[in-house]
């Protein structure tokens, strides 16, 4: 029987280990470059010994007003790049994104650069007048003074409901107006809102329709019948042949045209009139209120033919350039600092010194990937859509020898720029369709496109998904009508029948 006691053993085993500053160059790599603009201005705020170039540059402009001639600092040292801080330190190849990539890949002189330092332009990147305008890019107009100030549909309506009612009447127009969704439908139900506020439900009645007057018309509609029918009372078309058509949109809907003729006992042209009459009228009025801000996409990386080959350029205007302030670190440590000084000071050189690091393989990292995507697809950049080959993350991998997450986190939020347009990185990652041959050699995108060219092209002859798949096999595209219809569906096209209804519609 063995006696049960506590002891000390001693092991040795091992285990990866993910440092901070590695999780730090992991998330890098799959953030936008207005996320990374956003992370170094915190890193920048809160670490002394790090600055942008734009930073320094405007420092040492400072010190030439002040008729400071010599560039160096006090103690004799001057403040260096990126470059030369990896000289002074050794790091960890185990920790860092060891990435090999040809120098001859890289342009020093980004396309954005050449727009901003071209002095015969007229015109910087900012938008601004440069040096050789006519006035100062300070005294340009500022074009966002023009917006108009964003208001909501609530807002808009309670300002007409103090100019249109007083007194208890009022706090019922707000009562319906906070009831308003944003499409602008009253979805409430109008008698209890009237038990809850414990007021008559003619009276609510009553100032729901005066409501229903406000701007935009047909706000506060209980369904799509009745803003229809608001819009066009509105417009004076509100005559007992519209009124039939409003109250059976079903009908309209399922395009039993022949039957709604018959209803509204009015002849064809007189039913297209009113069916051209009800597409102008706004279904959603509220919609018009739901502001977006929409962020203008900055490529992060361009791509220009050169010779038989490709050039690639990172959009290096997009980052500031970062720099360790080594004289302030040498004034700082010259002081004779206690301890706890002194290690922060180490701690805060030893992070500015690996996001210099990091932001370096971030953008090596990327120059590789996308390298390896425009060889991959090479076609697509020479010819076009139709030339998109199927591409997968674990191909990419493979051929520059990363984890297929790697690849994942750097297509994520990047964008590309060519002759052809911008495109998200993720966009060339398709998947495959087979050929006539059995191989599968035909992006998914490639045939979205071939689907959407013969659906443009089809004029008066409405082509039916089975006729699409005949058409499509005879361009060596072997796919199932189930797959025609899902492709389209996701174009948002619609079904030959609502094509077809659509052209009735418009009288063609």
């Amino acid at each position: 029987m063995v006696a049960l006691s506590p002891r000390l053993d001693l092991r040795q085993s091992q285990s990866l280990v993910m440092t901070p500053q590695l999780q730090q160059a992991i998330k890098l790599l799959a953030l936008s470059s207005l996320e990374v603009e956003s992370f170094i201005a915190e890193e920048i705020e809160k670490n002394p010994l790090l600055e942008s170039e734009s930073t320094s540059l405007s420092a040492q402009d400072a010190s030439v007003n002040n008729d400071t001639s010599d560039n160096e600092n006090g103690d004799g040292t001057t403040e260096r790049a990126s470059d030369d801080v990896f000289s002074d330190q050794d790091f960890n190849g185990s920790e860092a994104l060891d990435v090999n990539i040809d120098s001859d890949t890289v342009n020093q002189d980004c396309v954005a650069d050449k727009i901003s330092h071209d002095g015969e332009a007229g015109l910087s990147v900012s938008g601004g007048p440069d040096s050789s305008g006519s006035f100062d890019s300070n005294d340009g107009l500022d074009f966002d003074s023009f917006a108009a100030p964003d208001i909501s549909l609530r807002d808009h309506l309670l300002v007409q409901a103090g100019a249109s009612f007083s007194g208890s009447e009022l706090l019922i127009a707000q009562q319906i107006i906070d009831k308003i969704e944003a499409t602008g439908y009253l979805e409430y139900e109008l008698p209890l809102l009237a038990y809850q506020m414990g007021v008559d439900a003619q009276d609510m009645e009553r100032i729901l329709l005066v409501v229903q007057r406000f701007d935009p018309i047909g706000v506060g509609a209980r369904n799509l019948s009745e803003c229809i029918a608001i819009q066009a009372k509105e417009a004076d078309r509100y005559d007992p042949c519209m009124a039939k058509l409003i109250d059976n949109l079903d009908l309209v809907g399922k395009g039993a045209f022949d039957r709604l003729r018959r209803m509204c006992n009015c002849d064809e042209e007189d039913l297209r009139d009113m069916l051209m009459e009800l597409r102008d009228y706004d279904p959603k009025p509220g919609c018009q209120f739901l502001h977006d801000d929409s962020v203008a996409i900055t490529p992060d990386i361009f791509v220009t033919a050169k010779g038989k080959g490709w050039s690639i350029e990172l959009n290096s205007a997009n980052l500031p350039r970062l720099l360790v302030n080594r004289s302030y670190y040498s004034e700082m440590s010259s002081a004779g600092p206690d301890k706890e000084t002194k290690a922060w000071l180490n701690e805060c050189i030893a992070d500015a010194n690996w996001l210099i690091k990091a932001m370096d393989q971030r953008q090596k990292t990327i120059l590789k990937t996308v390298s390896e995507i425009i060889k991959q697809q090479d076609g697509f950049f020479r010819h076009g859509v139709s030339h998109l080959k199927p591409m997968t993350l674990r191909m990419v991998a493979e051929a520059i020898e990363m984890h297929e997450s790697t690849v994942s986190r750097v297509t994520s939020n990047k964008y590309l720029s060519c002759d052809r347009g911008v495109y998200e990185l993720k966009y060339f990652f398709t998947s495959g369709v087979q050929n006539s041959d059995g191989s599968e050699g035909i992006s998914a995108e490639a045939v979205k496109n071939a689907i959407k060219e013969l659906i443009d092209n089809e004029g008066k002859k409405i082509l039916s998904d089975d006729k699409l798949v005949e058409l499509l096999r005879a361009k060596d595209f072997d796919i199932a009508r189930r797959t025609v219809a899902k492709y389209r569906e996701a174009m948002g096209i619609g079904s030959s029948v609502q094509r077809r209804r659509e052209m009735k519609m418009t009288g063609g």
